[in-house]
């Protein structure tokens, strides 16, 4: 899993690619151990890091992995496989996206999971981002019951 740094690849917001970086770290926690300061050292030197919201890349990396257990409880129920079962790529954008929902409520579900969704179609399988979807939609009315319910009772036009 690489980031597409050429001069040829959209622009993204520091945050988009604060999230990728964030992905691509906890992929690499998941599938070679590695702690979140080498991830982050690693991560750095990539001639991309340079537009990244750090802040944002550094909470979602250290709270995916600090929290991992917490996270997989809140998002396993609604999985059609045991967690050991799921691509690393999207065990660790549930795992982002999890922890986003659960600890960063100034960001609107939808925008979680609709980032959730983009990263999964660039770095995960065919249909994950399908998957992806439907896991989370189902695990953000247990992060923000409010948030979810006043937006499903909106009325539509």
């Amino acid at each position: 899993m690489s980031m597409d740094t050429t001069p040829e690849a959209p622009r993204k917001s520091a945050r988009r690619l604060a999230r990728e970086y964030a992905v691509q770290g906890v992929y690499q926690a998941l599938l070679a151990g590695h702690d979140a300061p080498a991830i982050d050292a690693h991560l750095s030197e990539d001639a991309g890091f340079s537009k990244v919201d750090r802040k944002l890349f550094r909470q979602l990396l250290n709270g995916a992995l600090d929290h991992a257990d917490a996270l997989r409880a809140h998002f396993s129920p609604h999985l059609d496989r045991k967690v050991e079962e799921l691509s690393p790529v999207e065990h660790a954008i549930l795992l982002v996206a999890t922890y986003e929902l659960a600890h960063m409520v100034e960001t609107p579900y939808r925008v979680v999971i609709n980032e959730a969704i983009e990263l999964t179609k660039e770095f995960g399988g065919a249909d994950g981002h399908k998957f992806v979807n439907g896991v989370l939609d189902k695990t953000a009315p247990g992060l923000r019951a409010v948030e979810v319910n006043a937006a499903r009772n909106r009325p539509r036009n």
